[in-house]
Formats: C-alpha cells, structure tokens, sequence
C-alpha cells in the first residue's frame, strides 16, 4: 500500500468522523462522539503514516524531500495539523462537540486534496533548502490554529448569552466565554508560529533569491494576514476588547489566511508554485 492509498483512506476515515461527530451533536448522543474521537485519532495516525511513507517513497525514486512542496502535500499536512491540534484540545477542555465544526474542515481539506496530482516530484531549484521544513511546517501549525479560531468564532456569534440559549442542540456548546477564550489562545498560538514562519522565511528567501523580502504577492498577504492577527491581539489585551469584536476580528483574519494560501497561487510571483 503507497502512500496515496493510505491517505485516501484517511479521508474515508476523517469523512466518517466528522459524520459522527455532527450526529452526536444534533442528536446529543455522547456514545457517538467517543466513537468520533476514536475514528479522529486512527486517522491522525493513518494521515501520520500516509505523510512518512510519501517522504520515504520520495527517496525511493531519487528525489529525495519533505513531503510540503505543493499544494497536494500541503493540503495533506494542513488536515493533519488541524487534527493534531484538535486533538489536544479535546483532551484537555472535553469540548468534543466543537469537532462537529472542526474535523469537518480536516476532511474538506483532504477532499480537496485528492483532487489534485499527487504524483511525487522533482524540487525546484528555490525549494532545495534546509529552511522548508522549518518554513512550511512553522506556518501550517499557525493556520491550522486560525482555521480552529474561525470554528470557535463563527460558533460564538451564532450562540445567545449564557443562561438564555433554548436551543437544544446549541445549548450542547461551549459557554460563550469559554469559546471566546478557546479562541483567544488558539490565535495566540497562530501568531506565534506564524510569525517564525515569516522570519525563516525571509531568510529562505535571502538563500534563495538574495533579498529577505520582495513583495511577493505571498509575501505581502502574509504580511497582511500577520496584521490583522496583531490588531486583533492589540485590541485583545491593550484595549480590553472581547466577544463580537474579537470574533469578527478572527473570521476576517481567517479569510485572509485562505486568500494567503490558495488565493495568491492565481497571481504572478514566485510563489505561485505552492
């Protein structure tokens, strides 16, 4: 079995997850989502597997490199990322109900991917560098923590006040100041790893075409994606702001996360291999 069969299956397996996940939620079933979790972690396993292999395979016909130099691989390794870091979540807050909303993502991603070539190739003179695995793996960690943000952000403005929510199903979710915490930390986290995603790869950058920086229209909506997350963090901690503001300051800084991703690769640059 290669990897593209373990990673098809994969994507059967995170599908089938977040299925259970949402039925545990609308049909407020807890046996459900512990099957959910445990469907999530075989897959997350399966997804680990399925990137290995595909790094070993890569050797095995001489090309040799980190499975992250194309929008396939990338994709592959956001899902797992997502997932990952979900995971710990979970594990440590109990809010399964919020995989209903998150694992759904994981699995749309993989979708996609498997849309695409996924036949190993060749680097490009550019990506021959120590610094991608630093680079790529730095920043994904940082957009798999935003997409998890924009779930808790987006759950956040359609819940009511504590205490006031008749809704059975939506009554399961976390309290109101629970998610606007949840997500305060997980954007936290994204800047954190995004901001060392910036600066390795400038220096990529400098090894590779001789300036830390150019323009790029990658570059430069990273830039503006950067901004945005550091207003957000601004308001958040110098101004006191929360709640509403806060979460429509995240879903903004998502869309551009997604603009910054796929939306760039259509403009002219250097980047519009990835």
């Amino acid at each position: 079995m290669n990897s593209s069969h373990i990673l098809s299956i994969t994507t059967f397996i995170y599908g089938f997850s977040a299925v259970l996940y949402i039925g545990a939620w609308i049909f407020r079933k807890s046996f459900a989502s512990r099957i959910a979790s445990f469907a999530l972690i075989t897959g997350a396993l399966l997804n680990t597997a399925g990137f290995a292999a595909r790094w070993a395979e890569s050797y095995k016909i001489g090309f040799g490199h980190a499975p992250l130099s194309n929008m396939y691989e990338s994709l592959v390794f956001f899902s797992w990322a997502i997932v990952v870091l979900y995971i710990f979540l979970e594990y440590r807050h109990k809010f399964r109900i919020i995989g209903a909303f998150v694992v759904p993502l994981a699995f749309l991603s993989m979708a996609y991917a498997s849309l695409l070539n996924d036949q190993i190739q060749p680097l490009i003179p550019a990506l021959k560098s120590n610094w991608l695995i630093a680079h790529v793996i730095t920043c994904f960690l940082g957009y798999a923590a935003f997409a998890i943000a924009f779930v808790t952000s987006s759950i956040y403005l359609c819940k009511k006040e504590d205490g006031d929510e008749k809704s059975p199903t939506r009554s399961l979710l976390p309290k109101k100041r629970d998610l606007d915490e949840l997500g305060y930390q997980m954007v936290m986290f994204g800047f954190l790893f995004l901001t060392v995603g910036i600066v390795t790869g400038a220096v990529w950058a400098n090894s590779a075409w001789g300036r830390y920086w150019g323009w790029d229209p990658k570059e430069t909506w990273s830039l503006i994606t950067w901004f945005v997350y550091a207003t957000l963090l601004h308001a958040r901690i110098l101004r006191g702001w929360a709640g509403r503001r806060i979460a429509w300051f995240a879903i903004m800084g998502f869309a551009a996360v997604l603009f910054t991703y796929m939306g760039v690769n259509y403009l002219p640059g250097l980047h519009s291999y990835g």
